[in-house]
């Protein structure tokens, strides 16, 4: 029981930290763009209170935790006016874009330090590990994770968004009307996920490039800590 509780500890944290910097980079990019919606409502803020959803934050990341199923949560979204983006197909783009790439920054950044506490510790003669390791490699995990399930094709995620602005212009209308159901897709895409575990919708669909970016990831870790061990 210590040991879950410590676990929640480290992962509920990097899942936070994961999620506002995901928000925060949609708002900040749509700053640049043209739609200061976000900074008026006082959203550009690294203050977790102003991003956490009690639920997709809090409730469905610990209950997952506990169960053992992949990590993964959402926040408040940060309000974007695509009206107001100087260029609003391309902008709705690139305000999509923006929080799954910090997330990928975020899990490089894990990597490096991961890689440098190795590194370290092989230099001492100490064997690397601990819960700060394990804080690192959770890290990495949960910013690769958010980041490729935000890029699914499916409303209301950021994937949906990129498609969108891709999408020739007479599908654009069919697809808006599509995004406004975008809640109603969540929910019932996390429902079927939990009615029907050995559908392997997780498991075919998002771990094999979570897989893959993982071992990427760990590879530069690896580089790293033999750089600093010579």
């Amino acid at each position: 029981m210590t040991e879950t509780l410590i676990l929640a500890a480290i992962l509920i944290p990097c899942l936070i930290v994961a999620i506002v910097f995901h928000e925060v980079a949609h708002g900040w990019t749509a700053l640049a763009l043209g739609d200061p919606t976000a900074r008026d409502k006082k959203r550009l803020s690294l203050n977790p209170i102003r991003h956490v959803d009690p639920v997709g934050t809090l409730l469905v990341p610990g209950a997952l935790a506990l169960m053992g199923g992949p990590i993964f949560g959402w926040a408040k979204p940060v309000p974007v006016r695509q009206d107001r983006l100087d260029n609003p197909r391309f902008g709705m783009m690139a305000v999509a874009a923006a929080g799954p790439g910090t997330n990928l920054v975020l899990a490089l950044v894990g990597a490096v330090l991961a890689g440098i506490v190795a590194g370290l510790s092989g230099a001492a003669g100490v064997e690397p590990g601990g819960w700060g390791m394990t804080a690192l490699t959770y890290f990495i995990l949960i910013n690769i994770f958010l980041a490729l399930f935000n890029l699914l094709p499916i409303p209301p995620f950021d994937g949906s968004h990129i498609v969108g602005g891709l999408l020739p212009r007479r599908f654009v209308r069919h697809w808006q009307r599509l995004q406004a159901m975008g809640m109603l897709l969540l929910v019932v895409l996390i429902a079927a996920t939990w009615a029907f575990p050995g559908s392997g919708v997780i498991e075919h669909v998002v771990l094999p490039p979570v897989v893959w970016m993982e071992a990427q990831y760990f590879a530069i870790a690896n580089w790293v800590a033999n750089g600093i061990a010579g």
